[in-house]
């Protein structure tokens, strides 16, 4: 049996973990030290690493990065919660980094913390935010940061076929980087042809498969058709939908829009469905 393809964030990681550690942080004289279970009881996903790093000014502490191919509004509740598990069960102060990867609808805002209160009482978390998009493709190409050489289509100046050239260059250089290729190919599907791609690298659809961005984007298109059919039947029934709905529909999930989807058509108003929709 071939062996299974490892092209998932913590391989990524970790090809060059000091690089990484610095590179989220801002902090050259940060180290990192250990790769940690990510996993928690009722929380976990493919895409989210946490390190064991220190400093000479902050001693050890953990690093939580999550990679989201894209921002969702529910991530900054998402964030303080995995901080909080981080150090309950590690018993460290977290670094948490949130990394978007593609960017969202012009409707949605990125949040770089998480705010709320209740009866009085306030929680916050803070966590960075790194956009890829912002991220310039020099810096990567040019520097040691081969965690980042798949994604150098999509970050900035990234687009050209010289840059795609540089990148598969850089990762057939170095034989542990070689299995990478392919996850580069598909970042480049979404500024490139297909036909140049397969003319410049390797297309392997049995490797992009087994990677948790492919089966995200796969997941994303379920969810786009089914937004899709909920606003035709909205439309069809009561004309043009209203802001409000709008702006709500980029968080559904899969589950609440099939929910919602057989609303629309008992409802007898576009107002009693609005008031269905989840706050």
């Amino acid at each position: 049996m071939a062996k299974r393809a490892d092209i998932g964030s913590k391989r990524l990681i970790s090809l060059a973990p000091n690089a990484w550690v610095q590179w989220v942080t801002g902090n050259p004289q940060v180290r990192a030290s250990e790769l940690l279970d990510a996993e928690f009881q009722w929380i976990s996903r493919e895409s989210d690493v946490i390190l064991k790093a220190s400093s000479p000014e902050h001693q050890e502490f953990l690093i939580l990065n999550e990679l989201q191919l894209r921002y969702s509004q529910a991530m900054p509740k998402r964030m303080r919660n995995y901080v909080a598990l981080a150090e309950e069960k590690y018993n460290l102060s977290t670094y948490p980094v949130l990394i978007n990867i593609l960017p969202p609808p012009a409707t949605v805002t990125i949040e770089d913390c998480y705010d709320s209160e209740f009866m009085g009482l306030k929680a916050h978390q803070d966590y960075r935010v790194i956009n890829l998009w912002e991220v310039d493709a020099d810096l990567v190409l040019t520097q040691p940061l081969p965690s980042l050489l798949p994604f150098v289509p999509i970050l900035k100046g990234g687009g050209s076929e010289s840059k795609l050239r540089s990148a598969v260059q850089a990762l057939r250089a170095d034989q542990t980087l070689n299995q990478l290729e392919p996850l580069l190919a598909f970042f480049a599907s979404f500024v490139h042809k297909i036909p140049l791609i397969q003319q410049i690298m390797r297309w392997d659809m049995t490797v992009l498969r087994e990677s948790p961005w492919y089966q995200e984007i796969l997941q994303e298109g379920i969810q786009q058709e089914r937004r899709r059919s909920l606003e035709r039947i909205l439309n069809l029934r009561f004309g043009d939908i209203t802001l409000d709905i709008s702006r709500k529909m980029p968080a559904l999930t899969l589950e609440q829009l099939d929910e919602l989807i057989a609303i629309a058509l008992t409802v007898n108003s576009l107002d009693e469905f609005t008031q269905q929709l989840p706050n």
